[in-house]
């Protein structure tokens, strides 16, 4: 409508000419609703609400008289009671676009004079501080003004004589002392872990090639291997044949060895031992021989020795039947000397040796003597012509041997 206003959010309309006031103004105050003004008679004005910014650079002195440029920034509204509206449109309607340059101006003031009773230390160290005071050194002004304070903040100090800089020159060259260290220390630690890596890096190539290199001779000698494969086996196939032609003739030369053995050798060693006991056997012979008519010789010399003793005996007796026998020992010398050349002629092969032939020996003289001894028996000797006398001894000069008389 045409006579119907209303104001933005963050304005207030401020109606003039109106019979209808309050807390003694001499306009309305209308927020957040309408109003239907009267034209002519009514007039209506909208302050703004809005937030607002104000920067305030100003050169400060401090305590110990050092210059400081410091800058800062409030941060402000006219406030939303009708008291507040009302202080604010009596002072800034007019002038609303001044108000930030007004309101900066006035906490430039007070900025001042709170930096002035403080050290460049206490401002810098205590910033918040500095904007507190300046806050509350304000607050009834702004008040007055109908002004809130939202926020004041101290953004930068700077001083034209390096004040700041000097004290501030220790610790930085400290902390620049601090920064180099670790700058050194960090560019120490990353040439030692570039010299790492590149020591890794080496290793690393190290055992590639070393495993590359033993590939590559395991391929040549995979390789090799193939290449000669054919070789070797022609070798191999040749060295067995050699292996068995040499079992061949091994075999051929043990049987020629066995066939010489059967054939030759073993025939060779039964003649050679038939020739040596044939040898022997002769030997054996010719000394048995020489033994044997050795001892036949002694036993006819000793039983020519009895038959004489035997013979004298008898003569001496005069018995008749001992002269028979004295015959018959006369001529057992004989016969015992006859058997002895036909034992010596006949080709005996004795088969106990010199044993052998001296018991057969020993057993025809054995006989001969037997004859003989049964001739001189008391019955058959002459005892009868002696009148039982005892025999006489016998050849060998052992006593006769007596047969028991048949009763």
């Amino acid at each position: 409508m045409l006579f119907w206003h209303v104001p933005a959010p963050n304005e207030a309309m401020l109606i003039s000419g109106s019979k209808r006031q309050a807390q003694d103004t001499q306009f309305r105050i209308v927020t957040g609703h309408g109003s239907f003004v009267m034209p002519i008679k009514q007039k209506a004005r909208m302050l703004s609400l809005a937030l607002r910014e104000a920067e305030i650079v100003e050169d400060c002195v401090t305590q110990q008289g050092i210059r400081l440029n410091v800058r800062a920034v409030t941060v402000f509204k006219v406030g939303d009671d009708a008291v507040s509206i009302a202080n604010a449109a009596r002072r800034f309607l007019a002038e609303q676009d001044r108000m930030e340059e007004l309101v900066g101006r006035i906490f430039a003031g007070h900025l001042r004079s709170i930096i002035g009773g403080l050290t460049v230390e206490q401002i810098i160290r205590e910033r918040d501080r500095v904007a507190q005071e300046v806050k509350q050194g304000s607050h009834s002004e702004m008040e007055k003004l109908g002004i809130v304070v939202d926020a004041l903040q101290i953004q930068e100090i700077e001083d034209a004589t390096g004040y700041i800089q000097n004290l501030a020159a220790p610790h930085a060259a400290a902390v620049a002392s601090q920064a180099r260290i670790a700058q050194a220390k960090s560019d120490q630690e990353a040439a030692e872990r570039e010299q790492q890596a590149a020591a890794l890096k080496a290793e690393y190539e190290r055992d590639t090639a070393i495993k590359r290199a033993g590939f590559h001779a395991e391929t040549e000698q995979v390789n090799a291997r193939a290449a000669q494969a054919g070789p070797l086996a022609e070798a191999r196939a040749s060295q067995e044949v050699i292996e068995e032609q040499t079992s061949l003739a091994t075999r051929q030369a043990l049987l020629a060895a066995q066939r010489l053995e059967a054939e030759v050798r073993r025939p060779a060693d039964a003649e050679a031992y038939r020739q040596r006991t044939l040898a022997e056997a002769s030997r054996d012979r010719a000394k048995f021989e020489a033994d044997g008519s050795a001892y036949a010789e002694r036993t006819l010399a000793q039983a020519q020795a009895d038959a004489n003793s035997a013979r004298a005996e008898s003569l001496k007796n005069g018995n008749q039947e001992l002269i028979a026998a004295n015959r018959t020992v006369e001529n057992l010398p004989a016969l015992a000397d006859a058997a002895a050349r036909g034992m010596a002629g006949a080709n005996l092969t004795v088969l106990n040796g010199t044993d052998g032939l001296n018991e057969m020996v020993a057993g025809l003289v054995s006989q001969g003597l037997a004859i003989l001894n049964s001739l001189q028996r008391p019955g058959t000797t002459g005892t009868t012509g002696n009148g039982g006398a005892p025999a006489s001894p016998n050849l060998n000069g052992n006593a006769p041997v007596r047969t028991p008389e048949t009763k």
